[in-house]
């Protein structure tokens, strides 16, 4: 078959990089033009020096007149607000879309405006019209609707461990709803790529800290994800956290258990809800999860125990939050919207140490 042209906006970035990664290995799809306003005439491989043989391709402006413009599918790795103001006039040219941002990851403009307040921005969305055809992009719930997409929203990389972790037990109304608290740990790359003083060498070595406590804007999205699943609205307390990692996340998930609940109904129900996931593995507690398992890969792992002390079921779900969490993800969501077997190009299990 003829292979699938892309356009990589935000090229130069962590989640630009990652897309080039794994497309080069992608045997039906090729990168047809790399997109950034910084960087502008320099080879990618000169800001990635592990790309050079691979990926040689000049970064061009979005402003370049020479730019192509007959993509059949554009990534936006871009943060809030870009997607929204480009992705029409891509969609008019043919060509299918997949932003990393929260631009289109809302069906209405409410929650969208509940979204953004989180992240400061006060600007209207640009694109209300596309919202109600976005399609949440997280394969796993939502692979039919995706398959009929041509505009999808990344889901967050915080929301990807919380709603995969948490999913089956909503589902199948195993633990008590109003109980349910997300631990979340994540790596120093969830930052992006442009340094601040806070993510500076000497400021993160050694160093841990809680962040935007009761106020994170991928709650917006778990909620709405895990009350999809259950039919009426859910609350949880979500806590995420940076930890002197480069790369990964790590969310630990507390909830009540029902009654006549224990580890073997728990286990039964995860099994039977990813029988047919690819990237969702499920583990017992006599296989304990480390963040490395997924390093570099696009899945996710779930480690499931039950402390029959409180009768709390304990969730840890595990992503890379560059690629489940983020690239992984795109080109995922890319391969069901050309018709593709959605592993194409993403079955291989990541790097270690």
């Amino acid at each position: 078959m003829e292979k699938i042209k892309v356009g990589i906006i935000g090229a130069g970035g962590y989640g630009g990089c990652g897309a080039i990664e794994l497309l080069h290995n992608h045997p039906h799809a090729e990168i047809a033009a790399l997109i950034d306003k910084q960087d502008v005439g320099k080879p990618i491989s000169d800001l990635y020096p592990h790309l050079t043989g691979f990926c040689d391709l000049p970064i061009i402006s979005p402003d370049d007149p020479d730019c192509p413009d007959d993509f059949q599918v554009v990534f936006f790795a871009t943060p809030d607000g870009v997607g929204q103001n480009a992705a029409p006039s891509w969609l008019k040219k043919g060509a299918k879309v997949v932003d990393y941002s929260g631009d289109f990851r809302f069906n209405d403009l409410h929650t969208y405006k509940g979204y953004a307040a989180r992240i400061g921005r006060t600007q209207d969305h640009s694109s209300p019209d596309l919202l109600p055809q976005s399609v949440y992009g997280l394969t796993e719930l939502h692979r039919s609707e995706i398959s009929r997409s041509s505009l999808v929203g990344n889901p967050g990389c915080f929301a990807v461990s919380c709603i995969l972790g948490l999913s089956p037990a909503i589902k199948s109304k195993i633990i008590e709803e109003d109980s349910i608290i997300c631990d979340a740990k994540t790596g120093v790359s969830g930052a992006g790529k442009n340094p601040t003083p806070a993510f500076h060498y000497p400021a993160r070595y050694d160093a841990m800290n809680a962040y935007k406590i009761s106020g994170h804007q991928h709650v917006y999205e778990v909620e709405r994800e895990l009350g999809l699943l259950a039919d009426h609205d859910i609350r949880i307390t979500f806590t995420p956290h940076v930890v002197p990692l480069c790369r990964g996340i790590l969310t630990t998930i507390y909830a009540q258990l029902g009654a006549g609940q224990n580890l073997k109904s728990v286990e039964e129900v995860y099994q039977s809800f990813y029988k047919d996931d690819v990237f969702v593995r499920v583990f017992g507690p006599e296989k304990p999860q480390v963040s490395v398992n997924v390093r570099g890969s696009n899945f996710c792992n779930i480690s499931l125990n039950v402390d029959e002390r409180t009768g709390k079921l304990i969730v840890v779900s595990l992503v890379d939050n560059l690629v489940k969490g983020q690239a992984g993800s795109a080109v995922q969501n890319m391969n069901i919207m050309f018709g593709l077997e959605e592993t194409t190009g993403l079955l291989h299990p990541g790097i270690y140490p």
